[in-house]
């Protein structure tokens, strides 16, 4: 794998967002950070006895996030806008609906808060923070245009995490996403994409949380047991995180109630922050391996689970366990698909040329007698068959006619002379 400087470049994307599977509501302030029951559960307050994030960047690619509410204060440190019609910092939110969701998300990621006990306060809240915002539904080009520019984009301005809480709704995706998702990896990128909500119609889990090398979360309801409604389930899932009576910012200094797998990812890609800035020697692969490693397996769960996958994201295990730092390569693994089927989709099976089919030879052994030099002039069985016997018919045939014909003749000859 290409390794860089801890300065990395990132990618983008676009399509059929995900959104929260419940309307979101006003949250009081005062009542913000008690409601966050992840940071305990999930093991995330004690992994900040360790780090908080510090030194690494993640690209939100999302509907842009309002930099300047109270609670991400200096966390934004850049950003773009790939849907042609938000600004060029990518902080102002733009697409058809639930323009509040990149700042959401990008609260719970890395938000600071606003005080020791109060507002929204992210899983690496010491993280920096690079908005591009996507236009769902609207700009001056394709949504799949706009994500490979965004993943682009990330990649050459430092992120070295990319979080994705959207999702295209298919498990294809467009080969215009290949070259954008392996120039990421290739330039040790972490991807963490969102497995997408039943509540908004994905039913099955759609790419981005579909393609090789990504690292796919799951949703979990208050209890830890999977969310039936704001989370799809497939085999690429990669571990699992809250999804349900989540709150977070929103543009203009505002709270809000939501749900979703679009609040599950950034919790683990705050954990991959996290680890990142822990373990900075870590490659791509080695990060998503010790979050995978030390999820908790849920009791009964094949491990991986089209559920769970690993199991359920553990912040403080993926920290601070002694894990073999082996991993797949996401590189590898995104370019050997490309390779097998973007191939096979490419060339089409070639036709076999038609050959007329070789005369079968007879075997010696139906050769009538005995082999001579006279062989090659002699007829052979199947001539005699299909070619002596019919004309020595036919010779017989005519010389039995042309004799009853003569004996007709004379017999003629003798009543006309009397005789």
């Amino acid at each position: 794998m290409t390794r860089s400087p801890r300065r990395r470049v990132a990618a983008a994307l676009a399509l059929a967002l995900v959104l929260p599977f419940a309307a979101a509501s006003p949250a009081a302030a005062d009542s913000i950070r008690d409601r966050e029951y992840w940071l305990d559960d999930y093991g995330v307050t004690q992994a900040w006895n360790t780090t908080r994030g510090a030194g690494v960047t993640v690209a939100v690619i999302d509907t842009g996030i309002d930099g300047t509410h109270q609670d991400l204060l200096g966390a934004v440190v850049g950003g773009t806008d790939v849907s042609g019609v938000g600004s060029a910092d990518g902080q102002t939110p733009v697409g058809y609906s639930s323009r509040e969701h990149g700042t959401m998300v990008a609260s719970l990621l890395a938000g600071r808060g606003t005080g020791t006990d109060s507002g929204v306060i992210g899983v690496a809240p010491e993280a920096s923070l690079l908005s591009v915002s996507v236009g769902f539904g609207v700009g001056t080009v394709s949504s799949d245009d706009q994500v490979a520019q965004a993943v682009r984009w990330s990649v050459d301005n430092g992120a070295d995490i990319i979080n994705m809480s959207l999702t295209r709704n298919t498990i294809e995706w467009p080969e215009s996403w290949d070259d954008a998702f392996l120039y990421a990896m290739q330039n040790d990128v972490v991807i963490v994409a969102a497995a997408g909500n039943r509540g908004s119609g994905t039913t099955q889990v759609g790419a981005p949380a579909t393609m090789p090398g990504v690292l796919t979360v799951a949703g979990l309801d208050r209890q830890g047991n999977a969310s039936f409604d704001a989370s799809s389930q497939g085999i690429t899932i990669g571990v699992a995180a809250p999804s349900e009576e989540l709150v977070g910012a929103t543009p203009g200094g505002g709270y809000s109630s939501w749900g979703g797998t679009s609040g599950a990812a950034p919790l683990v890609a705050g954990v991959a922050a996290l680890v990142r800035s822990a373990h900075p020697e870590l490659d791509a692969g080695e990060v998503i391996a010790r979050i995978t490693a030390t999820a908790r397996a849920v009791p009964g769960e094949a491990d991986p689970s089209p559920i769970y996958g690993h199991g359920l994201v553990n912040a403080a295990a993926a920290v601070t366990s002694s894990v073999p730092a082996a991993g797949e390569d996401p590189a590898q693994q995104l370019s050997d698909w490309i390779r097998v089927y973007r191939r096979a989709d490419a060339e089409p099976i070639p036709t076999p040329t038609p050959v007329l089919p070789s005369p079968t030879p007879i075997p010696e052994s139906e050769v009538a007698g005995p082999v001579s030099p006279l062989g090659a002039v002699l007829p052979t069985i199947d001539q005699l068959r299909f070619v002596g016997i019919p004309v020595l018919v036919f010779v017989v045939f005519a010389l039995a006619v042309g004799s009853l014909g003569w004996l007709a003749r004379r017999q003629f000859e003798r009543l006309g002379s009397g005789g």
